[in-house]
């Protein structure tokens, strides 16, 4: 984190929902350095000053597992208990509960309605191929088309909803 950046490396899944499997990514593309957003790097400081206090109560009981999610012991989590975290975050906080795959394209969606080049979305995410990026996980709703409604109000001379 001293260059605000946070590594990947591997991947981390679940097996029948109860064994992790660590591997490689699953393309060169997938291993990449990601730069920390401000507010992430500030919770992650925060959160590694707390791991360093556990670390030192718990001594050579500690592992060091090299994750950046772990639990006090330095066991690094499972996604089932990453998943349960973020759902029970979500409720505390009154947000829409929605699995996190979803929410991966929500913010890549968000992303590119924000101007962020293809290229980049495409590295950001860990693609080879900018056009799976695309289409797996940009995906504008109907409000990010609203911008492209009022570009054809433009056609007729900017009709209103009076003389309609």
């Amino acid at each position: 984190m001293e260059n605000a950046t946070i590594v990947i490396a591997n991947t981390r899944t679940m097996m029948g929902n109860r064994h992790v499997v660590e591997k490689d990514t699953k393309s060169l593309a997938g291993e990449r350095d990601l730069p920390l957003p401000a507010p992430v790097l500030v919770a992650l400081k925060a959160f590694r000053a707390l791991q360093a206090e556990e670390r030192l109560a718990l001594g050579e009981a500690y592992v060091v597992s090299g994750y950046v999610l772990v639990h006090e012991t330095g066991v690094a989590f499972t996604i089932k208990q990453l998943r349960r975290r973020a759902y029970r975050l979500m409720e505390l906080l009154g947000l829409r509960r929605v699995r996190l795959y979803d929410a991966r394209a929500a913010c890549f969606t968000f992303l590119a309605n924000n101007g962020v080049p293809d290229h980049i979305l495409a590295r950001w995410a860990g693609h080879k191929n900018v056009k799976t990026t695309k289409r797996w996980y940009v995906k504008p709703d109907v409000e990010d088309l609203r911008g492209a409604a009022v570009t054809w109000d433009g056609l007729h001379g900017g009709v209103t909803e009076r003389q309609t």
